[in-house]
């Protein structure tokens, strides 16, 4: 097929393009020269833009226009580059500062912490509370000046095993102790300075105190002054403390106040109570039964049995009536230890603790009892008793039985025991 022959013209310039149209000025002028070079760099063709431009009908290569390059100004580069990297920094400061916290600070370099040298002079008392670590220890050392740097100690600490063995409790220590030395004394036993009571199961409040005192060295009347409002008792105990004094063996430091100790018992029965899963709705009931329970039961095994026959009593039997009739109440009363049974009189008196005179139970715990005996009132034996006695309170044996006849012969062999014993009744 054959075509058309290229017409030249399409390409090159024509005379009218070279005048303008309102002047007719020559367009070859300066002006022209200048702005056309703008526009077609004929000095700067690189090979590629030989071959790439476009061919004439003739074959000749047109000269394309380049694509003018926009000039920036290097202030605005530069600027622009100096926000980034302002923003590269700051965002890195805040990175860090969110995460230091959670980094170990570690010296690069620097020097030791301070310590001192040597076993130190004099006597310092400090205590170090449950639970301390060496950094917490450390800063109680520093501040009774017993070391030179919570630091120093610290890094000691850190860097022995012994320092997990170190006890709760009051310790003897010098001034100006190497950490070192400041650790050995620590982990002696010989340095701390706790006192150890014990307060057995069933005992009043009042005995409790008395307890304390001889073992700590404060008077009776530092405990009976402590305001119950200012512990922190259960809501079960309206505001008293009998019951409430957990009894276990307990270690406080020659600093400890009665405040303080009261309160250490009054802590532990909490953290028991919920061993044994009992609620706070059941907790008040529980004690007042369970410290009957400890007053009556001389041996672990007759604890639950106990709790039955309280409980079917309270049931209302026909031949109780709802009276639990236990002399451990009365006891209680006349706050009086030593003797077995009860007298006519006493168990007249109209106190509402008098379970021969008051159907119930009494208004309040008549002792504190121990774990085996807040667990058997909350799981009481199964058995249809009423009735028990200590036949032979020297050796505590006790039976029991579910009808009076029986239960009048076994007290026969308590009053002849009595007769055996007339100082103990």
């Amino acid at each position: 097929m054959s075509r058309p022959p290229a017409d030249d013209s399409a390409h090159a310039p024509r005379q009218s393009d070279w005048q303008d149209a309102e002047h007719g000025d020559d367009l070859h002028d300066d002006e022209f020269l200048d702005e056309f070079h703008d526009d077609f760099d004929y000095h700067d063709q690189t090979l590629a833009d030989d071959v790439l431009a476009p061919a004439s009908a003739d074959g000749e290569q047109m000269l394309r226009p380049r694509r003018r390059r926009r000039k920036h100004n290097p202030l605005v580069r530069f600027g622009a580059i100096a926000v980034a990297a302002l923003v590269v920094v700051v965002g890195g400061i805040m990175g860090f500062n969110a995460v230091r916290g959670m980094i170990p600070d570690i010296s690069l370099g620097t020097a030791a912490p301070e310590d001192f040298e040597g076993s130190g002079s004099g006597e310092v008392l400090v205590d170090i509370p449950p639970g301390a670590g060496g950094g917490q220890i450390g800063t109680i050392l520093f501040d009774a000046g017993v070391v030179a740097s919570a630091e120093a100690f610290s890094n000691t600490a850190a860097a022995d095993p012994r320092s997990t063995g170190i006890q709760p409790g009051t310790y003897t220590m010098a001034e100006q102790m190497s950490s070192g030395a400041a650790l050995d004394r620590l982990v002696d036993p010989d340095s701390r300075q706790t006192t150890g009571v014990t307060i057995r199961e069933g005992l009043w409040k009042d005995e409790v105190f008395a307890v304390l005192a001889d073992a700590t060295g404060h008077e009776v009347a530092d405990y009976e002054a402590v305001d119950p409002a200012s512990l922190d008792l259960p809501e079960a105990a309206n505001g008293e403390l009998e019951g409430y004094l957990f009894p276990d063996t307990y270690e406080f430091s020659p600093s400890s106040t009665p405040e303080e100790q009261l309160q250490a018992m009054i802590d532990l029965g909490a953290v028991r109570y919920e061993e044994l899963g009992l609620s706070d709705a059941d907790l008040q009931d529980t004690i007042i039964k369970a410290s009957i329970v400890q007053g009556e039961g001389m041996f672990a095994e007759d604890l639950p049995k106990v709790a039955r026959v309280v409980e079917n009593r309270l049931a209302g039997d026909s031949e109780t009536n709802g009276h639990l009739q236990m002399d451990s109440t009365i006891h209680f009363i006349y706050q009086e230890r030593g003797r077995a049974g009860t007298t006519d009189e006493q168990r007249a008196n109209p106190s509402p603790y008098n379970t021969y005179e008051h159907p119930g139970l009494p208004p309040g715990p008549i002792n504190s009892p121990g774990a085996a005996a807040i667990d058997a009132a909350m799981n009481p034996a199964e058995g249809d008793w009423l009735y028990f006695v200590t036949v032979n309170p020297s050796t505590g044996e006790t039976v029991f039985t579910n009808t009076l006849e029986e239960h009048n012969k076994n007290v026969e062999q308590f009053l002849q025991w009595c007769e055996d014993n007339p100082d103990s009744c």
